[in-house]
Formats: C-alpha cells, structure tokens, sequence
C-alpha cells in the first residue's frame, strides 16, 4: 500500500525510529492517531519496537470524550499494548489561572500527561499523528499571525521539548505522520476495515485551525489548484533548513561576543539588524529556557535600548526578567519589583581587616613606614597619610548626595558623576564599599581618591588600604 510504504520512507528519511525503541502512542481515537498506531503495530517486529499507548480526556466534552478513552482502551486491548488514560479539567484549569486559550491548555496538559507517562515508563519517545494537512493548516495558521521564520517552518519531524508551559522535562516528540495525506489516512483504514472516533468539535469553525481547515484553505485551492498542502508542507521544510542554518551561526556569534555575565553591546551593534534579532532571541531563550510570550516588538523595543537607550537602561521582558545595558555590558536578570537597595555601615579600625559579607567584598589595611617600596599599582588600592586621619572612620556603600574632593583638585565632586565616568554598572554602584571621615568620602575604590590626607615628604606614618573581592 502506497501510504505503507511512504510512512516508512519518511522515518528512515529523517531517522525517527531505531531498532529497540520504545514509544508511548498518543492515541485521541480519531482517525489520524488510530492510523499511527496501526502503521507503527505492522512495524513493530520488524523494528523490535515497544509500543505503549495513551489516551488523555480534556474535561470538555462529558461522556463522548468518556467513549473515547473506551474506544482507544478496548482497542490498544485487541493489539496486546499497556494502555494509560487520565482525565483533567482544561476549564477548570483556565478558571484557576484566570486567563489561556483553551486549545493551548488542553496541549500543555495533553503534553505534560505524556512527559509524565513516558518518564514513568521508562519510554524513549512519543509518537503524534500529526498529518500533512495539520502541518499546512499550521503553516497558514501561523503565517496570519505573523510568525517569523522558525514559526513557518512548521512542524518537524522530531522535536526535543525542554519545558512544558514554563516547567522544565525531557521529551522527544516524533510526527511519521507528517507527509501523509487524510485521505490516505482514510483510504488505509477502509481497506483494513478499521473504525474510528469523529470529534464534532472539529465542525466548529469559531475555533481558528478548524476555520483555517474547513473555510480558507479549500477557497485558496480553489484559486490555487490541487497539491497546496504539500506545496506549504515543502516551504516549512525549507525553511526550518536555513532557519537551522543560521541558528548555527548566530550560535557561533553569541559565543564570540559574550563576555563575562552578559553580551557585548557593540559586537552585537556590529551585526546586521536581522542577526540582531536572532542573536537576541537564542540569547534570551538561553537564558530563560524558553520563548514564551516574546514576540517582534518586545524584540524590537529591546533594540531600541540597546541603540539609542540611556548608558544604565532598563527594559522588562515576559517571564519575569529584564534586559539590562551598562554601557556596553548587556545582562539579563530576574525581575524583583520587591527588592530593596542594600544599606550597610561599619565602624573601621585603621590597620584592621573588615569583612562585608552581604557585598561579597573585604576591605584590608595596614600601617607602613616611608619610603615606601612601591605605590600602588592598581585603583583598588589607596595610601593615606595616618596623621590626617583625624576622627572616627566608616566603611559603607554610596548613598544619594555622596562627594568627594579628588586628589589633585580645590572642588567637589560628585561620587554618582564619578561612578558615570568610569562606567560602573548600578549592580555594583550599589555594594561597593566607600571610606568615609566624618561625611567626606576619602575613598572609592576603583574611582579614585580624596586629596584630603594624601601622602607628602612628611608623611610619617602610611595607612595601605586594598579592596579584595572575597571568594564565595
């Protein structure tokens, strides 16, 4: 039979199957999935394949569906399969959660009950009856809601899902359906004289993938001609093809313009705006896990801060996370509306060591006698002359209004300009610890120094302060 051998041509093609596996069936009892578990009973010796069978009820369409789940039962009984049926509630889920579209609930469920009954039975992978006119009618589907070109790609033949409505798994899904026609489905279960389930859901055309099936595509291959599902079905192929091949590349460039804890803005400004997109998507998908919620525009918007938005923007993203710039530093973090600016202030004894554990920082000190062997080689350390020191010292972070007198002028400045100038991420503005005498900040480590104690010809006695970032 022509189907027959088509559905074994398009799993040795895009290797679906090896010798040994284990499948759990997705079987609805419509005439799709009892197709799949016929085609993949008639393959089983000659695979060696295990085959297990699962049913899952959406709590929507009362005793019908409770037929269903019989039906799919007495039959995985006739082919000698274990079969596995739950029941869940997809309005009441809906009702609980306060919003979601409920064809996209009941897959979240559908694919979470098969996640947890392949897990559980040590199954390698589920198989779904996805057909080639499922894979058109997605195609357009998508294409109306403006997909880019991994959404057009459509469905591929075996998909690796990582997470399961934001929970993480581990599930391989594998669709030998995916070039074969209905009508060969129909034709295959006539001649094997083969009943199965009709779902009048499917007639309701207020739900978009039935209006697609039903009203616009047999108008478009009324214009069009005969073929216009293998002819979508070719261009997702495509498609996923080149989308995959840039994936590599763009994966190849955000290696090379990471840097520590985030991204380069100007390596990522340096691409064309198309590489930019998709640098920023795998970016955030990496990240996240996940692509849930982000559309062109939250991309779009996030390009603009990354161009033309302030040194230290700011942007939220779905999901809970923000994208932040500091100059040319990009990160992500997690969004915590309810975290508050640290505060800290200790007592400092000159020529002690004090730990600031909640800042991740120590700040060491010690006296020297002139002249000195070397000066310091690097902003986190400073000298002062103790003689000048003449009152009570504090270590804490910056607060609002914070100055400081440089060394080597007569004015003020401020320490957020000084912060500005050297480009000190807010992250780190916010714990890094200050010398203060009195309300005069003597010391920003990193930034610089005050001109009051400095050391002279005269000094007689040296206070050597370094900044160490302790090891958590």
């Amino acid at each position: 039979m022509e189907s027959w051998r088509n559905f074994k041509q398009f799993i040795k093609a895009h290797q679906l199957l090896s010798a040994g596996d284990s499948l759990l069936v997705a079987v609805s009892g419509g005439q799709d999935s009892v197709a799949l578990l016929h085609f993949l009973c008639e393959l089983r010796k000659e695979l060696e394949l295990h085959l297990e069978v699962a049913h899952l009820q959406h709590g929507m369409r009362g005793e019908e569906a409770r037929q269903d789940g019989r039906f799919v039962g007495e039959l995985a009984h006739e082919l000698g399969l274990p079969f596995h049926l739950a029941e869940v509630s997809v309005p009441e889920i809906r009702g609980k959660a306060g919003k979601g579209n409920l064809e996209a609930l009941a897959r979240e469920a559908r694919y979470r009950f098969f996640a947890e009954t392949a897990a559980a039975r040590g199954l390698g992978k589920v198989a779904t009856a996805h057909t080639l006119d499922d894979q058109a009618e997605t195609v357009v589907m998508r294409f109306l809601r403006g997909s880019g070109m991994k959404g057009l790609g459509g469905m591929a033949p075996l998909t690796v899902l990582d997470s399961i409505g934001g929970a993480p798994c581990k599930l391989t899904v594998i669709r030998p359906l995916l070039e074969t026609s209905k009508a060969e489905i129909i034709n295959y279960l006539m001649v094997k004289n083969q009943t199965f389930r009709l779902d009048r859901t499917n007639g309701d055309i207020a739900l978009l993938r039935n209006w697609v099936r039903l009203d616009l595509l047999p108008k478009i291959q009324e214009r069009f001609g005969s073929g216009l599902d293998k002819r979508l079905a070719q261009q997702a192929e495509l498609m996923r093809g080149e989308d995959a091949l840039l994936d590599e590349l763009a994966q190849r460039r955000v290696r090379e313009i990471s840097i520590a804890l985030g991204l380069s803005r100007d390596g990522l400004l340096a691409e064309p705006i198309a590489m930019q997109r998709r640098l920023l998507r795998l970016w955030i998908e990496a990240a996240r896990r996940n692509l849930r919620g982000l559309d062109f525009v939250h991309i779009d918007e996030l390009l603009r801060l990354i161009q033309d938005g302030p040194p230290q923007g700011r942007l939220a993203i779905p999901g809970g996370w923000e994208l932040a710039r500091q100059y040319d530093r990009l990160t992500l973090v997690r969004r915590s509306p309810l975290a508050k600016r640290p505060c800290y202030a200790y007592d400092f004894t000159a020529g002690s060591t004090l730990a600031i554990a909640g800042a991740g920082w120590e700040v060491r000190s010690e006296f020297v006698e002139p002249p000195l062997a070397r000066m310091p080689a690097q902003s986190t350390e400073a000298l002062f002359d103790v003689a000048g020191l003449t009152g009570p010292l504090t270590v804490r972070n910056f607060r609002n209004g914070d100055f400081i007198q440089p060394l080597g002028m007569t004015g003020h400045k401020k320490i957020k300009d000084l912060f500005i100038e050297h480009k000190l991420p807010l992250s780190r503005r916010a714990m890094l610890p200050l010398l203060v005498l009195g309300s005069e900040v003597l010391w920003v480590p990193g930034c610089g120094r005050s001109e009051h104690a400095k050391v002279t010809a005269a000094t007689a006695s040296i206070l050597r302060l370094k900044l160490v970032e302790m090891n958590c």
